[in-house]
């Protein structure tokens, strides 16, 4: 009996220590097709667009090493790196604050309790599901110098509308109007982020006599700041990441005025067949976005406010 009693109670603990590791490795489980997918489908190639980066690689031919090669001649010997990157520079001026202004502008509308606020969120945020190429082709028809509907309204108030995609003045411009329209995500983001904010600091600021500016400025924009940091950052990544509109619209046109380093990056590969050469191109585009965001980052302390942090000082 004992021996059988022995055998038992061997065989219970093999089952537990069995389910205990089951239950360790149905997490990875879960898990495991995303991670698979980050492996084979983002760090894998980022790996490798930066070994491709130091050889002379055309695709179609055998690859040759150049070491840095590729960045000496990007930054010496290729004008189109500097004019691609100051005119993404110059999107990017005009584009950030307008998007994030416009974005915070209609989450404050729509988070207004009015009658129908759901259909106009839903409206507001329509475009930003559409294809980048479908809405590319709305926004040509939009500009177009002779029949467009942007330059007949201008015209019903006596204004002679410009060549918007054919004007080296105005094509940029015409970029920024068309990137803003598709904000909806962002939109929504701060419309979360409003929703969090305690009503009773604005019945408590009312009680005290303050007025809706001071309540934006001293409570709207202190508790949004988290969420204005990732957007902002997302913001300037999407900026520098800006091809679709430009390559259906202008092509980087007129006289590479709307000619954009992502455009820049892609010709290089798909047109050019320089593989190597724009994989180093990409990787200073990564190094550039990093910068940029490592600075927000390092000045968010200054403006971003943390809940958590001022109650554990206290």
């Amino acid at each position: 009996m004992k021996g059988d009693l022995s055998v038992t109670t061997a065989q219970t603990s093999l089952s537990l220590k069995k389910k205990k590791q089951w239950s360790r490795i149905i997490p990875y489980l879960f898990v495991a097709p995303w991670i698979i997918g980050f492996l084979v489908f983002t760090l894998g190639p980022l790996l490798f667009s930066f070994v491709i980066s130091f050889f002379d690689w055309p695709i179609v031919g055998d690859k040759k090493f150049v070491g840095f090669s590729n960045y000496i001649t990007m930054f010496t010997d290729d004008p189109l790196f500097w004019q691609s990157l100051w005119v993404t520079v110059k999107f990017a001026i005009f584009f950030v604050p307008l998007n994030i202004i416009l974005a915070l502008v209609l989450a404050i509308l729509l988070n207004q309790k009015v009658k129908g606020s759901s259909l106009f969120r839903t409206f507001f945020y329509v475009p930003s599901v559409i294809s980048g190429v479908a809405l590319a082709m709305i926004w040509g028809s939009v500009y177009d110098g002779e029949y467009g509907i942007l330059n007949y309204l201008l015209s019903l108030l006596g204004i002679d509308g410009p060549n918007w995609l054919n004007d080296t003045t105005w094509a940029l411009v015409a970029m920024v109007i068309a990137s803003l329209w598709g904000q909806g995500s962002m939109m929504l983001i701060f419309l979360a982020g409003l929703k969090n904010i305690p009503q009773d600091l604005y019945e408590a600021a009312e009680i005290d006599g303050a007025g809706k500016l001071y309540q934006f400025f001293k409570i709207t924009l202190p508790l949004l700041s988290p969420t204005m940091l990732f957007n902002l950052i997302m913001t300037i990544i999407g900026a520098f990441q800006q091809l679709t509109l430009a390559l259906v619209l202008t092509g980087g046109g007129p006289l590479q005025s709307t000619y954009f380093y992502a455009m820049y990056v892609y010709e290089n590969a798909f047109k050019y067949f320089k593989m190597g050469y724009s994989s180093a191109n990409a990787w200073i585009m990564f190094i550039i976005v990093l910068a940029l965001t490592l600075v927000v980052f390092k000045s968010s302390s200054m403006w971003v406010y943390y809940e958590n942090e001022v109650k554990n000082e206290k």
